[in-house]
């Protein structure tokens, strides 16, 4: 998704957002992922766990889960300015935010250099 707000407006990203109080972290993604793109989502697996600076100080500690369409229609919502499916070649070209073309390749999702 391209980020409207933000840290990073401007740049292509992953989906995300909280986990509601009371909420488990796969059902925020599934619902994550449906209100920012459209998409229904099967959690697969955890890949990893980064952590971000907040713009006002503190730390963003972000769980990042590799997921699998299982219906829907892509389209931007949310705090996104736009949505798409990318392939390897459009990640190389396009302005991702910091670390997260590097973060893909260390989980092994890309795997080109």
């Amino acid at each position: 998704m391209l980020r409207g707000n933000e840290p990073d407006r401007g740049t292509w990203s992953l989906p995300g957002g909280r986990v509601e109080p009371g909420e488990q972290s796969i059902d925020a993604v599934v619902r994550e992922m449906f209100e920012e793109t459209g998409l229904h989502v099967e959690v697969l697996r955890r890949l990893a766990q980064v952590e971000r600076p907040h713009p006002e100080g503190g730390v963003y500690v972000i769980d990042d889960f590799e997921v699998t369409h299982r219906g829907g229609t892509l389209a931007a919502g949310d705090d996104a300015m736009d949505a798409r499916w990318f392939t390897e070649a459009d990640v190389s070209v396009e302005p991702m935010t910091p670390g997260l073309v590097e973060h893909l390749r260390t989980w092994g999702v890309l795997t080109s250099s």
